[in-house]
């Protein structure tokens, strides 16, 4: 049977838990549109996250990538539009490493763009009744160092789609952080199991607007 991996982060900046992990730890040997979900935990350092990555591809071969990280402050479910290529640490990483404009490849591209159907999926977890917006930057930290190393791993393998996905804080975490929006993990299992299904039934992008101004 094909797999689709899911990848979630280990805690970091200070947090007991990150809901990333939680929520696709939850769909782990779940079957969608005949493919069986493989989860995996990625460390929170720039030089261990795409080794972990790349390992996981080449044991499974999977026919589709998200990698879930979380955003906290963001209110809603994140789907990236955009992997750039530098690093640009604001605070160390889980190992003390803490980059600050550096490419991460220095032979790749400026950029590469999702392979998900993220139109799509935003209305079908808007339909779902789920917060979810596009997002037009993962940041400069592990998450987007992992989502531009996804891209640039599968670059040769055009049959694999992949891409990455934020999300907000679990109320756990919101409750120590005064005012902070949250989603239960609960719900984003649920984000995540809709936007697979989308992703492995869906060929073509649907042409929503989904813009931002600034």
């Amino acid at each position: 049977m094909p797999h689709v991996l899911l990848t979630g982060f280990a805690p970091f900046g200070g947090e007991a838990t990150n809901p990333s992990w939680e929520a696709v730890q939850t769909l782990e040997g779940e079957i969608v549109a005949g493919h069986r979900i493989v989860a995996r935990c990625l460390p929170v350092e720039f030089g261990g996250s795409l080794h972990a990555l790349r390992q996981a591809l080449d044991e499974l071969a999977p026919s589709l990538v998200i990698s879930v990280g979380q955003a906290g402050g963001r209110a809603q479910i994140s789907l990236e539009r955009v992997a750039i290529n530098v690093d640009d640490a604001r605070i160390p990483d889980n190992a003390g490493a803490q980059p600050i404009d550096e490419p991460v490849e220095p032979d790749g591209p400026a950029a590469y763009f999702t392979g998900l159907p993220v139109k799509a999926t935003l209305a079908a977890l808007r339909s779902a009744g789920i917060p979810a917006e596009i997002s037009q930057t993962a940041g400069t930290y592990v998450c987007n160092h992992v989502f531009y190393g996804l891209m640039h791993a599968l670059r040769l393998a055009p049959g694999t789609r992949a891409g990455f996905i934020h999300i907000p804080y679990s109320p756990a975490q919101a409750a120590l952080h005064a005012g902070a929006p949250s989603l239960p993990v609960s719900v984003v299992a649920q984000a995540l199991r809709i936007a697979v299904g989308i992703a492995l039934t869906i060929e073509h992008d649907v042409r929503i607007g989904a813009g931002a101004t600034h």
